[in-house]
């Protein structure tokens, strides 16, 4: 693969064009999983790398955020991933993709987001006697300092999961016209503080301008995608289609081809990072399990555009109507996804309830050493001594992976 880069204006430039193998290895590199990894800039460096990871409430062998760095870094020790997260005031979550921990340095950019919150004027919980209970939150966290919602006056009236306290409500709208700031996280708690306190005195600003903030949005996104489509971009922050359309021809990023990919309209036009094209993706594939919500994989459309693997996440869908498992984790080895596993923990054993291979015949068998070095890696790295295999698609080669899993590097001597 030689040299990409174009030498002329985005705009003015005939697209480059790029093969499927090429857009693929682009993206891997560009998620961190293809070549050396910077270990020296560890979690916090894979946080500012990829502007954005997903938070969820799912643990299975680890909480998603834990297995996004795990996945770049191999078995960094799991406190010292909370630890890049939540202390020394580096990063705050908020809603990106979703709800996200996101690079301290990102604070003046979503600040578009904050004004489109104070313009909508409420989230979709009611907020009784707004002006005292929002009075009430401040007049706590500047006098106590960061408080759990709990601390705040609880975070539930005792219903279901969304049957939220005032408290709760007018902490969290808070949250999201950009008084209230989370940097850290206590028990899986959110613990809330007043920006102005909480935020570096040079990035406690909203006068960057709506443009700017999209601009720099797309951008930072096209360099953690590598190549992407217009959707992609938009995916990636959850930006509005016409706000990445506005944005990206001012973003840096430069138009492509990409052979096999749709094309026709806006949506489906593709973008790269000039950087991703300086130099040909080259190095080390890293063997892993993904989290389902990895930036690598969430975005469903482009993951089977860019892999072939039409994955979804079943945690959601009835039992008897999984095809893969509840928590079902693609497996990234020789820059493909070949596997799915669906993991448990059962004291120090990790159990692969389900091993679903992509290829078929001989090419399956071949895989088989990368599936079971892949799961003694994931067992080390939460504690656990032993591997089991239970399912297995084909069935045919659940005893064949069985000896690979005895035999794999990191499984315990004979």
């Amino acid at each position: 693969m030689s040299v990409l880069r174009p030498t002329i204006h985005p705009m003015t430039a005939a697209p480059l064009e790029l093969t499927t193998d090429e857009a693929r290895r682009i993206a891997l590199r560009a998620q961190g999983l293809l070549g050396a990894p910077d270990r020296r800039a560890g979690v916090r460096g894979v946080l500012r790398h990829l502007g954005s990871v997903q938070l969820d409430t799912i643990s299975v062998l680890a909480r998603s955020h834990e297995l996004v760095p795990y996945a770049r870094l191999g078995p960094v020790g799991r406190q010292a991933v909370e630890d890049a997260y939540w202390s020394g005031g580096t990063a705050f979550e908020y809603w990106s993709h979703a709800a996200c921990v996101l690079p301290i340095e990102e604070w003046p950019l979503f600040s578009f987001r904050r004004r489109e919150c104070r313009a909508r004027g409420r989230r979709w919980h009611h907020l009784e006697d707004t002006g005292r209970s929002l009075d009430a939150i401040r007049e706590r966290l500047a006098a106590e300092g960061p408080l759990t919602a709990t601390e705040l006056g609880g975070a539930k009236n005792g219903g279901p999961w969304w049957d939220w306290s005032q408290s709760k409500i007018a902490v969290e709208w808070l949250l999201d016209t950009g008084e209230v700031v989370c940097t850290r996280r206590r028990g899986w708690k959110r613990v809330y503080d007043l920006a102005e306190r909480a935020v570096p005195d040079g990035l406690f600003h909203d006068d960057l301008d709506d443009a700017a903030c999209l601009r720099r949005l797309v951008a930072q996104a096209g360099a953690a995608l590598g190549v992407a489509t217009q959707a992609d971009l938009a995916d990636y922050h959850r930006l509005k289609a016409a706000q990445v359309q506005a944005a990206v021809a001012d973003s840096g990023l430069v138009p492509v081809t990409v052979a096999g990919w749709p094309a026709g309209g806006a949506r489906h036009r593709a973008w790269a990072d000039p950087a991703a094209l300086a130099t040909p993706p080259r190095g080390r594939h890293r063997t892993t399990l993904l989290s389902p919500f990895d930036s690598l994989v969430w975005d469903r459309a482009r993951t089977e555009r860019i892999f072939g693997m039409a994955h979804r996440l079943e945690a959601y869908t009835p039992a008897p109507k999984r095809r893969f498992g509840y928590f079902a984790m693609p497996l990234l080895a020789g820059g493909r996804l070949v596997a799915r596993v669906d993991p448990a923990r059962e004291g120090g054993t990790l159990v692969a309830r389900r091993v679903t291979l992509e290829a078929e015949g001989s090419a399956a068998e071949q895989v088989l050493p990368e599936v079971a070095g892949a799961l003694w890696e994931a067992a080390g790295w939460v504690g656990c001594t032993e591997v089991r295999i239970e399912q297995m698609a084909p069935a045919a080669l659940r005893e064949p992976l069985v000896g690979a899993v005895r035999t794999a590097p990191g499984a315990p001597a004979a």
